[in-house]
């Protein structure tokens, strides 16, 4: 059967290359009513008051009704991550994620990644030498990211291909476009999870026994004022920072490029002036957002969202994409401007649970398009639209294939 309701054309796979007219539709209409019960949002404002809302939660095990993703969150033995608990407990468990990630106690140590990326995008692009065509994906927008995330972690170079092929078996897991059986998605990510879990859980105690100066080993060893996390809770924050660090990162690269692909003279403007490259990256996080909508949340009580009721423990999706295209909000929405100013986009979320690794996706998607520009002059989209992942949530190509010359 033909999609129906609002939400199935939008996790269509029909749909993937351009989502946004059915984001306009969603505006229009404010509030939308699915017949699984679930309620869309999509305006801004809207948006950003429930971001900010504490009587909106989190964790699904708040949702009312039966929901199979709630069975896959909570069908191990390992708690949900920080981003799928509320405060206070998400509180706790994000500021001691925080201790060896960022300010105040690591101040310097996404600031000390630095020449590291470029080190690590300089070496990815010797690679197109002599290439016909390059696969920006494969050959750049993942490896770069996972190669970083894996090494702030101390996951081993040898061990990133499992890695990957984990991490796609937990996002399949989530995935609501309609096709394969999704209850064997769903447990294959279960398994995945798992085994990603215990893997990271057996590499943090080897740590805590040998530390390094990595970030699993001061999750492991610190002793802060609560004391360290469990190793249930280090495998699950482990899990999340492993999967989330790399994978948004890819879409932000990859929808960066091939948005400047189809804007040549923004391109030709940030080749000769770089240092415009972090606005117009902010400029990305809005026009392109790695990470469409938010599924997972639910009210703990009857609540009025732009004069609907949404009752208490519906499924609750926020679509961030389509806030970042409100008119009410953004002038001209639906022009890619780098120079747009007051910029306050949901590309990295917003309220309590806003991206952890904003700074880190930040800095590698800034090296990132500075390095492919200088060595990409003079080349093409080879496929446009090109072909799309599956899921509508952490949306981008699968394959970004550029022509790089009569070999191609």
């Amino acid at each position: 059967m033909p999609p129906n309701t609002l939400f199935e054309r939008i996790t269509d796979y029909a749909n993937r290359a351009d989502p946004y007219p059915l984001y306009a539709e969603l505006r229009e209409s404010g509030v939308v009513r699915q017949d699984n019960g679930s309620y869309l949002v999509g305006t801004y404002h809207e948006i950003a008051a429930l971001l900010h809302d504490p009587r909106i939660s989190s964790d699904l095990g708040n949702r009312k009704d039966p929901d199979p993703d709630v069975a896959l969150a909570r069908s191990d033995d390992m708690p949900p991550a920080f981003i799928g608990v509320d405060d206070p407990e998400h509180d706790r468990l994000r500021r001691l994620a925080m201790r060896p990630f960022g300010p105040p106690h690591s101040p310097g140590r996404i600031d000390a990644l630095h020449g590291d990326i470029t080190r690590i995008a300089e070496e990815l692009i010797r690679s197109f030498r002599d290439k016909g065509r390059i696969d920006l994906v494969e050959d750049f927008a993942y490896p770069l990211p996972v190669t970083v995330i894996c090494g702030l972690l101390g996951v081993p170079q040898e061990d990133v291909e499992r890695v990957r092929a984990w991490t796609n078996a937990v996002i399949a897991g989530f995935d609501p476009t309609p096709g394969d059986d999704p209850a064997q998605r769903r447990k294959a990510a279960q398994e995945a999870r798992s085994a990603m879990a215990t893997y990271l859980g057996d590499l943090a105690e080897d740590r805590r026994r040998h530390p390094t100066g990595d970030m699993l080993s001061a999750l492991a060893n610190d002793e802060g004022p609560e004391g360290r996390l469990t190793r249930p809770e280090l495998m699950a924050t482990a899990v999340l920072l492993l999967i989330a660090g790399h994978e948004t990162t890819v879409n932000l690269i990859t929808n960066g490029m091939l948005t400047l692909f189809r804007h040549p003279e923004v391109m030709e403007q940030l080749r000769a002036a770089p240092e415009l490259i972090p606005r117009a990256v902010e400029e990305l996080l809005r026009y392109e957002p790695p990470v469409q909508f938010l599924p997972q949340r639910s009210p703990l009580t009857d609540i009025d969202v732009a004069g609907i009721t949404v009752p208490r423990g519906s499924a609750l999706i926020l679509v961030l994409a389509s806030g970042n295209r409100d008119p009410r909000r953004f002038d001209d929405p639906d022009r890619f401007d780098p120079m747009r100013r007051d910029n306050q986009h949901f590309g990295f979320g917003s309220g309590i649970h806003n991206c952890f690794g904003a700074p880190l996706a930040r800095i590698e998607a800034q090296i990132a398009l500075d390095a492919l520009l200088r060595v990409l002059d003079g080349t093409r989209l080879i496929e446009d639209p090109p072909p799309y992942r599956r899921s509508p949530v952490l949306r981008g190509p699968r394959h970004l294939l550029i022509g790089c010359g009569a070999g191609e």
